[in-house]
């Protein structure tokens, strides 16, 4: 008999900055506060994982990797 894995599926919880159903903002900005995040408090500090779960749950995936390839070339268009 095989094992059934079950996996929980957690969406972003509602965030007041923003109220609109167009949550491109709420994307972009979770971004940036994981990065920066990490940049300040460095990569083991838990409290991090937060703006990553949200924005891993309301962006697009093509964005995210538009977004990693262009921190690695120098040209991400905000500073982390």
């Amino acid at each position: 008999m095989s094992a059934i894995v079950t996996e929980e599926l957690v969406t972003a919880p509602v965030d007041p900055r923003f109220p609109n159903q167009n949550q491109t903002r709420y994307c972009w900005q979770s971004y940036v506060d994981f990065h920066r995040c990490q940049k300040i408090k460095g990569e083991d500090f838990a409290p991090c994982e937060y703006f990553q779960k949200v924005y891993k749950s309301v962006c697009p995936n093509s964005w995210i990797e538009k977004w990693d390839s262009q921190r690695e070339a120098g040209t991400f268009p905000k500073k982390i």
